[in-house]
């Protein structure tokens, strides 16, 4: 069994990933702004108070986590905001490049130290952030700051390859959440199908962007 840490699993597919690695028997380190009461009914060790866009929260975590071998790192922390062209919000478009690209890479920079050789590193993407697949445009600042955070994902893979260390883009689906307003798939089944691509990872496969259903997407 493994060791793995999430962030933002208050709720949502994050919350589905820490009930699904427990019940099998992983060690999960629960990583979350503030607790949910789904999330301390799940009997995991969490870790609140950390905003993965706030450089000494990280810190603060990385702190906590001194000396600890991780062998999952998923980085699934992320929000979404509404736009529109002519009428574009600039600092809500930063915030969500703050917590969706750079949180990633926050993260698991503070953490490389505690990444296990041979382990994976997990980042939750969106189709939408696909160049190729944009066939309706809207959302600049999500669309964006998930293009970008796959090619922090691709820097990534090459940085930790020596060690062993995968790295995979994962696309959940559209998932009923509180992000997408309800509208989509079971987090469950999201959740289900992400942990089956993260388990399959592995070094010739690595620096790949994937659906949860097990295909390749286009950058």
């Amino acid at each position: 069994m493994s060791t793995v840490l999430i962030t933002g699993c208050n709720r949502g597919i994050g919350l589905e990933i820490v009930r699904q690695l427990s019940e099998r028997g992983d060690t999960v380190i629960a990583v979350c702004r503030r607790a949910s009461d789904g999330l301390s009914a799940s009997g995991v060790e969490i870790v609140d108070g950390i905003d993965v866009a706030d450089a000494a929260s990280v810190q603060r975590l990385a702190a906590a986590l001194d000396g600890r071998t991780i062998d999952v790192l998923i980085n699934n922390a992320g929000i979404l905001r509404d736009d529109r062209f002519g009428d574009l919000d600039y600092e809500a478009m930063l915030e969500q490049y703050r917590v969706n690209t750079l949180g990633p890479l926050r993260v698991t920079e503070a953490l490389a130290g505690n990444l296990a050789d041979g382990g994976k590193v997990a980042i939750v993407s969106s189709r939408v952030g696909s160049i190729e697949d944009n066939g309706s445009g809207g959302h600049y600042g999500y669309r964006a700051s998930k293009s970008a955070v796959n090619q922090v994902g691709m820097n990534l893979k090459h940085e930790l390859g020596p060690r062993g260390i995968s790295v995979a883009l994962l696309h959940p689906g559209l998932v009923a959440t509180a992000m997408t307003g309800g509208r989509g798939i079971d987090p469950g089944t999201a959740a289900g199908g992400l942990i089956r691509r993260i388990d399959e990872l592995t070094p010739a496969t690595s620096g790949g962007f994937w659906h949860a259903e097990g295909y390749r997407l286009p950058w």
